[in-house]
């Protein structure tokens, strides 16, 4: 796909950005207002520029500058000897209507307070031989700042890292940081794209965060969000069309991407990702809901972004991946502009999370009443998503197309994640749903699949805190709207419960991590820490050499892999009962292939609190494993040198172990 130049259409960069000379230069996108003027709050003499005449008065309370306006809306004013740290607000029409930056950098007294001059580029960055893992060798580990540590700030998240590191994920996934309103919230009502949230500590606190991740060997990716911002303090549709009428999202006005006056408004968002990049050295950019960015025209905004940040990295010297959140289970969100497609690297699986959950939980209510069965789960191992075109009874239509061809390592997968748990009533982990079995279960799965595994805080021990749903808003309408939205939206999944008040500052301190207390939460860590190592060690995040296959009626899954001539089968018994299994091969002869198979990982393995290690016996010349319920078994061995093992071998990969 050819390159887009700025220069080809009617768009500035936004905001307040110093120059090495001491002057400031702001930039705001305002289409619908005849005038603006800055308004700098008191804190010394400021000047406009010498290329303008006028001049502003020291010691006045409110300092006003006529800003230029262009043809295309832009308005424009450059001053000098701006005081470090100022404070600004835009004042708008003959009304005088005075607004926050909507490119702000920093928000110091909330969504309705003044912005705050932040030079981004004199931070003193030592990540500079810094290289980020691979997207096959990732392993995410999501992150809420508020709920992460009893301060919920970045700071105190940085000091988490060593422990994060040692456990061996390799990318921290931080949810939205976007300025939203009051303390508490998920972070998906940002309505300032460009601002660090003030209460985890502002721009200079994820600047220090990054830069103490890529230290201890850690990628960071962030959660962002381009398909609505949040209704408290959004004050962009005084400024200008960002948002449009032609679509509808479920959290609120969609962004204007395709109609009349929408470039400037695509690369609003599209510089808001560059910046995460170049100031922020953020690795990944997770990109929240892509279903709620509407978009027909020629050109997709998506990949419009993927190229734009494509550019950048290439300019850096650096690799930017870019991860769509997607129901639409949608083949072209990851397919290259040569298919057809808007190029983004990766997506998460729901189709994944939603077989494995309700395997194990036996939930059947809202979108689980389309998955249960093993088939299912087997099915989104083999292709990476199980719905491609058939009928699904929770949608009452037909849904998603064929992910066949595309790489493994294009899907994220996991057990949970902070959608999965905290869009429950009572906002459960599975470590209330099942037992701890089962919980093993999920992580030997999630971490030795062929696909990206991705962790939620707490997950790696069994947290015991509820993640629920929790926001500070100031508007009392908005607040009684966002309670009864929240019953609403479990009717579909009859779970009875009373829904925690969002609005309680309890539901936010309930939902803070207690961390691994009890020997139980020591224990299953150990096992998340060895499942990563292993992981590693074989490298299952290549694509070559994998065989999945599942016997429906003994409820085992089974996932076969050679690679370096290694071999290494993987059998999961998502029974209660225990199953006695012949999964290894047999010769012409009819006894077992050489040379043996050993026991790399068994779940229930007393070293991992479980009922015993899963042994051999032999019967009839022929091993036989006994699997215990809801556990799951790692057998390895070098590669067979006989013409007769490797036909034996191969013939085990095409059905399940019996």
């Amino acid at each position: 796909m050819e390159s887009f130049g700025w220069s080809e259409g009617p768009t500035l960069p936004v905001g307040a950005k110093p120059t090495m000379d001491g002057e400031c230069e702001f930039v705001v996108w305002a289409p619908n207002c005849d005038s603006a003027k800055l308004c700098l709050l008191p804190g010394g003499e400021v000047q406009v520029s010498k290329s303008s005449a006028q001049r502003v008065p020291a010691g006045s309370e409110v300092r006003t500058v006529e800003m230029q306006r262009n043809e295309f809306g832009y308005f424009r004013a450059e001053v000098a000897d701006v005081p470090s740290g100022a404070r600004y607000v835009y004042q708008l029409g003959s009304a005088a209507v005075e607004c926050p930056d909507p490119a702000s950098y920093f928000q110091p007294e909330g969504v309705h307070g003044p912005s705050q001059i932040v030079d981004l580029c004199d931070f003193a960055w030592t990540d500079r031989k810094w290289k980020p893992p691979a997207l096959g060798q990732t392993i995410f580990f999501e992150v809420h700042v508020g709920t992460f540590t009893p301060e919920g700030t970045l700071d105190a998240a940085a000091e988490q890292l060593p422990k994060l590191a040692e456990l061996g994920v390799t990318t921290v996934e931080l949810m939205p940081v976007a300025q939203f309103p009051g303390t508490r919230n998920w972070g998906y009502d940002g309505v300032y794209p460009y601002a660090v949230h003030n209460s985890y500590g502002g721009p200079r606190a994820l600047q220090r965060f990054v830069n103490a991740a890529h230290g201890h060997g850690l990628a960071v990716a962030l959660d962002v969000v381009y398909n609505h911002l949040g209704p408290e303090g959004n004050y962009l549709g005084q400024f200008g069309p960002y948002f449009t009428h032609k679509y509808v999202t479920p959290w609120g006005q969609a962004i204007n991407f395709d109609g009349a006056q929408s470039e400037p408004v695509r690369r609003f968002f599209i510089d808001n990702a560059i910046q995460w990049v170049e100031d922020y050295h953020i690795d990944v950019l997770r990109l929240d809901a892509v279903h709620g960015i509407f978009d027909f025209g020629a050109i997709h905004f998506l990949a419009e972004l993927q190229m734009r940040v494509c550019e950048t990295a290439k300019r850096l010297g650096r690799e930017v991946i870019l991860v769509a959140e997607s129901d639409l289970n949608d083949a072209r969100v990851l397919l290259n502009s040569e298919r057809g497609g808007y190029g983004i690297r990766a997506q998460w699986s729901d189709d994944f999370h939603h077989s494995l959950h309700a395997l194990l939980t036996k939930e059947t209510q809202g979108y689980y009443r389309d998955f249960g069965q093993l088939a299912d789960l087997g099915v989104a191992l083999r292709d990476g998503w199980l719905y491609h075109g058939q009928y699904s009874a929770f949608r009452r239509r037909r849904h998603g197309n064929s992910p066949r061809g595309i790489a493994r390592s294009s899907f994220v997968v996991c057990a949970q994640n902070h959608d999965q748990v905290g869009n429950r009533a009572l906002g459960e982990r599975l470590s209330h749903l099942v037992g701890f079995e089962a919980q093993k279960l999920a992580a030997g799965l999630v971490l030795l699949s062929p696909f990206v595994p991705l962790l939620f805080m707490g997950e790696e021990y069994g947290e015991k805190s509820p993640f629920l749903y929790f926001t500070d808003h100031g508007n009392k309408d908005l607040v009684e709207a966002v309670r009864t939205g929240r019953r609403a939206e479990f009717k579909e999944f009859a779970w009875g419960q009373a829904v925690p008040d969002p609005q309680d500052p309890e539901t936010f301190e309930k939902s803070k991590l207690r961390g691994d207390k009890t020997e139980q939460q020591q224990i299953l860590r150990k096992l998340y820490q060895q499942l990563i190592t292993f992981r590693r060690e074989n490298e299952l995040g290549t694509e070559s050499g994998w065989q999945i296959s599942e016997d429906e009626d003994l409820k085992i899954l089974q996932m076969m892999r050679t690679r370096s001539g290694i071999g290494t089968m993987m059998l999961f018994n998502f029974s209660d009962q225990t199953r006695e299994l012949r999964p290894i091969p047999e010769d012409e002869e009819g006894s077992a292939v050489e040379p043996p198979w050993s026991m790399a990982i068994s779940s229930s393995d007393h070293a991992w609190l479980g009922p015993g290690r899963t042994v051999f016996r032999n019967a009839k010349q022929q091993p036989v494993l006994t699997l215990a319920p809801l556990a799951f078994v790692v057998l390895q061995k070098e590669k067979a040198q006989t013409s007769a093992s490797r036909k034996g071998a191969a013939e085990q990969t095409s059905a399940p172990a019996r």
